[in-house]
């Protein structure tokens, strides 16, 4: 039926090849797909084509890797099932970071499968390790809304371990001090050209959704339709940004912005300013 045929009967068809995945035992890849039209959806119609296209190009790369390396952890961690809490913290060959964190966001979404997903993004304020780190809970809708033991903006110093991959990113907290008053550095200073830090990521592990991206000085701005972009103070780079996003960030001088890269769209996390840090929903 073609792009537009997939689009306009997404939902149907995608809890239908759901259903048969979770029979195959594939539940992670199962609730992925579950979720693809919602995040077709979220995009304006005149992108949703190219947003499928990247989704299920995206779905080829790790079927095909799934095909190639059954037994690679990362992968089968995307199409089957996590290692428990347990394995990663038993594991003598799991990254183990101990630094400083600043936390940039938390992120709740109610998931079509009943369950709720709770991500704290976590930016490492150290030279050294990876840059961002990614708590990922689940519990029950039903269960009502979860308090969280991390408060936005807030700084600690602790130990994380990190999922096993190329790019590691899902992490578990081994340890969290004591809180204390911490200076309010400046964030570091991005390592990467923007299209180093975009490309990278898809070179390991290609079919990964979401890429967390530490911006260089910029500014976000309307265009005459009405649409929000990022972009970078040389004026070099340029990136749509969802709607979604704090009206006080418009037109502001940004010294360094944490965001998602989605593929489409910016979600942005946090930025840091003249006067101050200012969430991407504050």
């Amino acid at each position: 039926m073609g792009l537009s045929g997939f689009i306009d009967d997404a939902t149907a068809r995608c809890r239908r090849i759901a259903a048969r995945l979770v029979d195959g035992k594939a539940a992670v890849l199962a609730g992925r797909i579950d979720e693809l039209p919602s995040r077709l959806l979220a995009l304006s119609a005149g992108d949703r084509p190219r947003g499928a296209v990247v989704e299920l190009g995206k779905l080829v790369l790790l079927a095909r890797a799934f095909r190639a390396t059954p037994r690679n952890t990362a992968i089968r961690r995307a199409v089957a099932a996590s290692e428990t809490r347990e394995t990663v913290l038993a594991d003598p060959d799991a990254l183990r970071v101990d630094a400083d964190w600043e936390v940039l966001a938390e992120q709740v979404q109610t998931r079509r499968d009943g369950l709720v997903s709770q991500t704290t993004w976590l930016l490492n304020l150290a030279a050294a390790g990876p840059r961002f780190a990614m708590l990922l809970d689940f519990f029950p809708a039903s269960a009502g809304r979860r308090g969280s033991v991390f408060t936005p903006g807030e700084r600690f110093h602790g130990e994380l371990v990190f999922y096993p991959s190329a790019q590691p990113l899902r992490a578990l907290l081994v340890r969290r001090d004591a809180t204390h008053e911490m200076p309010p550095p400046a964030w570091p200073a991005p390592d990467d050209t923007l299209s180093d830090a975009l490309t990278r990521p898809l070179l390991a592990e290609p079919w990964v959704i979401d890429i967390p991206l530490l911006l260089p000085q910029g500014r976000i701005a309307r265009d005459a339709a009405g649409h929000k972009w990022w972009r970078s103070a040389d004026g070099l780079a340029t990136l749509p940004v969802a709607s979604e996003v704090n009206g006080i960030l418009c037109g502001t001088d940004l010294a360094r912005t944490a965001a998602i890269w989605s593929g489409n769209r910016l979600a942005i996390l946090a930025a840091q300013t003249p006067w101050g840090r200012i969430g991407g929903h504050d």
